[in-house]
């Protein structure tokens, strides 16, 4: 009775499927890869193989088994580990996308600490002459104003974390516009690109809590997307990533 279903089955499927079983599935997945594969692109030895293990075998020749095994299994690897290969493959290409990035940063306007600028005519210089690509970052502030210090000492780190960000520092009483920046608006922050400002900030150390840090000024920057990726840690994520898979 179960050898009638299972013909009955066979029969239902014909066209769809060879082989019911386990191993007969597996012969189908063979019989299919070696049809769906580019002829052109096969060399025919692979082909002949692919074909081989495609095709049943009799099971009264012994010889004939153990040679089926042992080409089923030189191209059973081959197919299994090609994505494996590939995948490798996308590793060493997202790596190398990252040096290259990294490479060309470096070789990019880099600075690394803050800059003090005397003079309104040097902030103007600064912000008309940098490079199209750097960003600019300059604290308007005072001595003696709450939360300019801290600021300041906060560029001093991030200027570090930052090296291809330009960071700046004027004395509103030196901007040649202290009627704009009086003591009310001050810490200010001014972002400029291209020579174009695109983001200020006045009274920015009500932003933060009472006692700040450089991790507090870098998260508020993150937020407006003013600060780039850090180049260390875009190479130790993707080396986290790839360890991960």
């Amino acid at each position: 009775m179960e050898e009638a279903k299972s013909q009955s089955l066979e029969e239902d499927f014909e066209g769809q499927a060879t082989h019911t079983g386990p191993k007969g599935v597996i012969n189908d997945w063979r019989k299919f890869k070696l049809e769906s594969e580019d002829s052109d692109s096969v060399p025919p030895s692979k082909k002949e193989i692919l074909r081989q293990m495609s095709s049943p075998q009799s099971r009264d020749n012994k010889d004939s088994k153990e040679r089926f095994s042992r080409k089923m299994s030189i191209q059973e690897y081959e197919l299994i580990h090609r994505d494996k290969e590939d995948e490798n493959c996308l590793r060493k290409y997202r790596r190398q996308c990252m040096q290259d990035m990294h490479q060309k940063l470096s070789f990019g306007p880099r600075y690394g600490f803050v800059y003090e600028l005397e003079t309104g005519e040097q902030f103007l210089e600064t912000i008309e002459k940098e490079q199209k690509i750097t960003t600019i970052v300059v604290h308007i502030y005072e001595d003696g104003i709450k939360g300019c210090d801290a600021l300041n000492s906060s560029f001093t780190c991030l200027a570090v974390e930052y090296p291809m960000v330009k960071f700046c520092k004027i004395k509103a009483s030196n901007t040649g516009a202290r009627d704009r920046f009086s003591s009310d608006v001050l810490p200010t922050l001014l972002v400029y690109k291209g020579g174009e400002l695109i983001s200020n900030f006045i009274s920015v150390s009500e932003q933060f809590a009472e006692e700040f840090f450089a991790g507090d000024v870098e998260s508020f920057l993150n937020e407006y997307g003013l600060l780039p990726e850090r180049e260390t840690h875009a190479l130790d994520q993707t080396n986290m990533e790839e360890d991960i898979e």
